[in-house]
């Protein structure tokens, strides 16, 4: 296996030193994800953009941690369900629908199954949706808009969960009451 640094802010190419020192600031903590991206700059930047323009779409902020824990589960990223099982927490889902997403299940609530089943869905037809997925999700009371902003959402996964699966990124400590075994394995 080929070793890759968990920088610090410290040491760190100097594009990326910012970043690191920022998310630890905003965080309290650099998570793992962040520290092996700051090897690749770019790739650290592109993350943290696609991650700020999602947060700006018109899914709420539970429908796009449901997106994007469904995604993380499906593509089996540890690190990635573990950081959204947090954030899909402090978006206030439901402990009981984050249990079922975590399960490679589908929550109960009509709004957010549909987000996740049309997320899961992208990815596993690697982009291909059936008309029948789009409009069942359509019918559940979402606009076009909303299903494009769902491409982003494979977008910022894809980033993250191949870096994690790469790198072999661990878990931070802050995240550890949070971590994820795939159940398929």
């Amino acid at each position: 296996m080929t070793d890759f640094t968990l920088h610090t802010p410290e040491s760190a190419p100097a594009e990326s030193r910012e970043r690191l020192a920022a998310a630890q600031q905003q965080m309290g903590f650099v998570p793992n994800l962040f520290a092996m991206m700051a090897e690749a700059p770019a790739l650290l930047e592109a993350y943290q953009t696609l991650d700020e323009i999602f947060s700006r779409t018109s899914l709420s902020a539970a429908q796009q941690q449901v997106a994007l824990l469904a995604i993380s589960s499906v593509n089996g990223c540890s690190f990635c369900v573990a950081a959204h099982t947090g954030g899909a927490q402090a978006a206030q889902v439901a402990p009981g629908e984050i249990d079922k997403l975590r399960e490679l299940s589908n929550p109960d609530d009509p709004k957010l199954a549909a987000v996740a089943r049309f997320a899961k869905h992208l990815v596993e037809m690697r982009g291909w949706a059936s008309d029948e997925e789009i409009q069942a999700f359509l019918t559940a009371g979402f606009e076009k808009q909303q299903l494009l902003e769902l491409v982003i959402a494979v977008s910022l996964k894809t980033l993250s969960n191949f870096t994690n699966h790469i790198v072999e990124t661990p878990l931070n400590e802050e995240l550890q009451s949070l971590a994820w075994q795939d159940p398929r394995n």
